[in-house]
């Protein structure tokens, strides 16, 4: 469960943190409100995506055994 939670944190950190400043500036392009924009949709995107990624993940686990089962 320790493993679990550590990997959800991270995972979701990176993906938002990613995520977040992929969309803000394909939104807004390098303006001088960027960063702060990125800040925010970043705080809202990390609980959030820490929560989904947290209760998806053992779906997208036993998926990708059925997947690469032979």
């Amino acid at each position: 469960m320790k493993e679990r939670l550590i990997f959800t944190l991270i995972m979701s950190f990176q993906l938002s943190l990613l995520m977040s400043f992929w969309v803000t500036w394909f939104n807004l392009g390098w303006t001088e409100v960027f960063v702060f924009s990125w800040f925010k949709a970043f705080s809202f995107a990390w609980p959030l995506a820490m929560v989904i990624s947290f209760m998806i993940t053992p779906l997208s686990q036993k998926l990708t055994l059925k997947l690469s089962a032979r």
